[in-house]
């Protein structure tokens, strides 16, 4: 039994050291991408982890978006999992104890899929529609139109690129 542990203990961290290897470089450009000064200029006051958070989850809805199929399904359910693992690890280090992330995680994770949803049809909504979407869960924001203007623009230039242009590339912000 002992060794069947560690074996896998060794599978767990093979996985985890492989997915790094590959999904690393996605996770840093999504969170490049949310530390992007232009995003908070109308913010009205200082940001903070949730409003990055907010951002980084978006900007994720979005990728997930465009490269969900059933061709992607296993790299993205790949993807997902370490970007939600890294985010685990960043609550933690903010200090937070295992209750309070495993309640933080759960609301997270529900953001995210509620993002999934409401962008879905993206391409198909009316402009007065996207306003409303975005909205939801950026309400502070003074000047909603920039922003919808920025995903319009982040949305356009992922539909332009494969999955596998993402997997490849270091850098693709």
């Amino acid at each position: 039994m002992e060794q069947f542990v560690t074996i896998n203990e060794i599978i767990i961290i093979y996985n985890i050291l492989y997915m790094d290897k590959n999904y690393i470089h996605i996770y840093n450009n999504l969170i490049n991408l949310t530390r992007n000064k232009d995003l908070y200029k109308y913010l009205g006051r200082p940001d903070n982890f949730s409003d990055r958070l907010t951002l980084f989850l978006l900007h994720f809805s979005f990728f997930v978006k465009n490269f969900k199929n059933q061709e992607n399904k296993i790299a993205l359910q790949e993807i997902y999992d370490f970007n939600f693992r890294q985010l685990e690890l960043s609550i933690r280090e903010i200090g937070y104890g295992d209750q309070s992330i495993n309640k933080k995680m759960k609301d997270y994770i529900n953001l995210f899929h509620n993002m999934v949803s409401e962008i879905h049809f993206w391409e198909k909504m009316e402009r007065s529609e996207k306003i409303k979407k975005i909205s939801n869960f950026l309400t502070d924001f003074k000047n909603i139109n920039d922003l919808l203007d920025y995903f319009e623009d982040f949305n356009q230039k992922l539909s332009k690129k494969t999955l596998n242009f993402y997997l490849k590339s270091v850098s693709n912000a």
